[in-house]
């Protein structure tokens, strides 16, 4: 398994529209509403969206969000296909996702999930997040440093 990050662009674009949440699935919105949000920060140069790539195979999408008062990364999105659920993919994404921020000057990732989400809940915290004890929306925050 190589996996990667690649950016959004005329080759992946309508696949990353097309990429369906498990069924099931009602934590995570739509691809559709991920980009449009994307769009509305896009002067900001805050938020970004990214494809998953298993080498050459689309298995993912993520977005991300850069808190720059408190030098951490949100990680808004992250989206699974269900065909590539519990293959790794979610908790590679994480790993990458932190790399990139550590590259990038970052201190910390955060995120959130909806409680009751407990697949969410059991990837993030394997993946080091805790929780802070606040809650944002209605879901449940969490915070990992990044080290090194």
């Amino acid at each position: 398994m190589t996996v990667r990050l690649r950016d959004i662009d005329e080759s992946n674009f309508y696949q990353i529209l097309s990429m369906h949440r498990p069924k099931g699935e009602k934590y995570v919105a739509p691809n559709s509403i991920s980009l449009a949000e994307a769009w509305l920060y896009r002067d900001e140069h805050t938020v970004r969206p990214l494809a998953v790539y298993d080498d050459d195979e689309l298995v993912g999408f993520t977005m991300t969000h850069d808190d720059r008062t408190k030098n951490i990364r949100d990680i808004w999105r992250i989206l699974i296909p269900e065909e590539y659920v519990n293959h790794g993919y979610g908790s590679q994404t994480i790993q990458l996702l932190a790399e990139r921020a550590r590259t990038d000057g970052f201190v910390g990732l955060r995120l959130s999930y909806v409680p009751g989400n407990a697949l969410a809940e059991h990837v993030y915290r394997k993946s080091g997040f805790v929780p802070t004890g606040a809650i944002d929306d209605g879901e449940i925050v969490m915070e990992r440093p990044i080290c090194g």
